[in-house]
């Protein structure tokens, strides 16, 4: 699949790597089709932020991340009924994401650990959800730019 996008320029993805979103994004229920977009050179520990390319509208992306590099312990409690929709799976065919807030003061970085996005990595469907537990949903990011800036300076 190709596509016009804001940020990257015109990318093409295979069709296989697409997920598709039956319910869209939260806010965003006509968006069903999107790619998760990073930099392949990096290993994947040190991945931080990447990229949910919407395919049906190239203006839109989302900054997102996995859970647990902000939080060691996210531990989502999902209903299974909303999770439905994305088909079998067993707990490790299930990526999640969580969406970051990128506000102009970059100490402020947040990310929303309360509606993560799972992936089903089997068949390539996807959700968002709301937790049943009390995560926030502008969980500080800011001791990932402390370490990453500690390190820079190494």
């Amino acid at each position: 699949m190709k596509a016009e996008t804001r940020i990257f320029g015109t990318i093409e993805i295979e069709d296989e790597k697409i997920v598709t979103m039956e319910k869209g994004m939260i806010g965003f229920p006509e968006l069903k089709h999107f790619a998760l977009i990073f930099d392949e050179e990096k290993e994947e520990k040190d991945r931080t932020i990447m990229w949910f390319q919407s395919m049906d509208d190239g203006d839109i992306a989302f900054p997102v991340m996995e859970p647990h590099k902000a939080l060691d312990n996210y531990q989502p409690k999902i209903n299974l009924e909303v999770a439905s929709v994305l088909g079998d799976f067993r707990d490790e065919d299930i990526y999640t994401l969580v969406t970051v807030t990128v506000p102009r003061d970059i100490e402020k970085l947040t990310c929303n650990l309360q509606a993560p996005i799972l992936v089903n990595t089997k068949n390539n469907k996807a959700v968002q959800v709301i937790v049943e537990n009390d995560y926030p949903i502008k969980y500080s990011l800011a001791h990932l730019i402390k370490n990453k800036t500690e390190k820079a300076g190494e």
